[in-house]
């Protein structure tokens, strides 16, 4: 890849991946409108970890508590509010742990089609639209039930559909349970880490097996871009979310979701 390519396919991954807009529908779009071969592997796995660096750095202070009130639950049996929460989100990725292993080769068969995408972007993002508008919006994240949570991770799996955005489902079904759009937010992000240690993590054993050399300049530019990108991305989310609403990435949604369509079909 040259330079321009790196930049942009890192911002965009950078700038998606928690918005509820669907970053893998960009990534696979973009190089198909502009003729751009595969980014290959271990580009993938260096945005993966600057996303990643982003949300535990603006989160830090957040999951060092949830770690150590976790590693209090394990060693002490000491069953906090903090810790309570930090086992949720363990819980809430099982699903998506689980359907990535079962279903990996079926979504990179079947699903990452432009229709796919273009219906995905479409429904998931009516049904956003829909959470937004008729959810409570009364609850915080602390009081989120077992139940509640199981729900939650099962929305995510569907997330593995190219279109469909782990951000966007995830927080559709937080809105769907009455959370805040904060709350939804933060919990969305929060369940991001334990995902894409995950998916790096799966990423990089391949990656492992691979014997093609490594551009480091492109994985360390790659890496960089895409950190800064989704640190401030996430932070003025979090800011204008509850002014804001949903409605706007709804509307993008809807006009992508058509945009593809037309452009494809």
């Amino acid at each position: 890849m040259d330079t321009l390519q790196t930049l942009m396919l890192a911002l965009l991954q950078g700038l998606t991946e928690f918005l509820p807009i669907s970053s893998s529908a960009h990534l696979i779009l973009l190089p198909r409108l502009l003729g751009w071969g595969d980014q290959g592997l271990a580009f993938d796995v260096a945005v993966h970890v600057g996303t990643l660096m982003a949300v535990m750095f603006y989160f830090r202070h957040d999951v060092r508590r949830l770690l150590g009130a976790w590693l209090d639950s394990c060693l002490q049996r000491q069953m906090s509010a903090d810790a309570r929460l930090a086992w949720l989100l363990l819980l809430g990725t099982v699903p998506v742990a689980v359907a990535g292993l079962l279903l990996h080769d079926v979504v990179e068969t079947y699903l990452r089609s432009p229709l796919v995408i273009a219906l995905a972007t479409i429904g998931f993002g009516i049904a956003l639209g829909l959470a937004d508008r008729r959810g409570r919006q009364l609850r915080s994240e602390a009081s989120l039930t077992l139940m509640d949570v199981i729900w939650i991770g099962l929305a995510q799996a569907l997330a593995l559909i190219p279109g469909t955005s782990r951000s966007g489902i995830t927080m559709t079904a937080g809105l769907a349970l009455g959370l805040t759009r904060s709350a939804a937010a933060r919990f969305s992000f929060l369940l991001s880490i334990p995902v894409i240690l995950m998916a790096g993590g799966f990423e990089s054993l391949k990656l492992l097996q691979q014997i093609e050399p490594v551009a480091w300049n492109e994985i360390l530019l790659g890496t960089t871009v895409a950190a800064i990108s989704a640190y401030l991305c996430i932070h003025f989310f979090m800011r204008l979310i509850e002014r804001i609403g949903m409605l706007p990435f709804v509307v993008y949604r809807l006009l992508l979701g058509v945009f593809l369509l037309l452009l494809f079909y």
